[in-house]
């Protein structure tokens, strides 16, 4: 089976996002800011596996499109955690975090593009 890298990078993105989610409530006490996280984080992904099984080339690119849009809330809201304290921006795993949303971020907006330039929607 051939990889797929924007699906393997949201799944691992969505699964440090709840790992995430579940340490700021234990730890920090926070849950509003990390629950919007949650949800926005793991959509990208979810968003993505229902790309795949598009009924149409729109449908595909309209899929891969709202997992952009999850993807910039996502960083948003990290952006947000950050500066209100709750992830240190020092931190190598809120580094690391921040280099994934953006890597996701470059590889939906590449894909949205191609697709688009490639259909006559």
């Amino acid at each position: 089976m051939k990889d797929n890298i924007i699906l393997d990078k949201s799944f691992s993105f969505s699964v440090r996002v709840v790992n995430l989610y579940k340490y700021l409530c234990a730890e920090k006490r926070e849950y509003v800011l990390s629950k919007q996280l949650l949800r926005s984080g793991t959509s990208i992904g979810a968003n993505i596996n229902e790309a795949q099984a598009g009924q149409s080339k729109a449908d595909f690119i309209a899929k891969m499109a709202i997992a952009s849009k999850e993807a910039r809330e996502s960083k948003y809201w990290i952006e947000l955690l950050i500066k209100t304290d709750y992830l240190n921006i020092d931190d190598t795993h809120t580094k690391s975090l921040q280099n994934d949303i953006e890597e996701i971020i470059k590889l939906l907006t590449s894909i949205v593009k191609s697709s688009q330039g490639k259909s006559n929607v």
